[in-house]
């Protein structure tokens, strides 16, 4: 994922922003992570560089 579309990404809850914390990144590129919501807390996972922004009762039947 590349980190300027956290300019355009937000919570799929709440419409809030969402707040970075890359645990990997490589040449720009954010590999694992998570991305937290600053209003309601939900997190969502950032893995293979793909940020899964799926509500979490849908990410579980997924």
């Amino acid at each position: 994922m590349k980190e300027s579309l956290m300019e355009i990404v937000c919570c799929p809850m709440d419409k809030h922003d969402l707040e970075l914390d890359a645990a990997e990144r490589d040449d720009g590129e954010i590999i694992t992570g998570t991305l937290t919501c600053t209003d309601c807390g939900e997190s969502y996972p950032i893995e293979d560089g793909i940020p899964n922004l799926l509500p979490p009762d849908m990410r579980d039947e997924a």
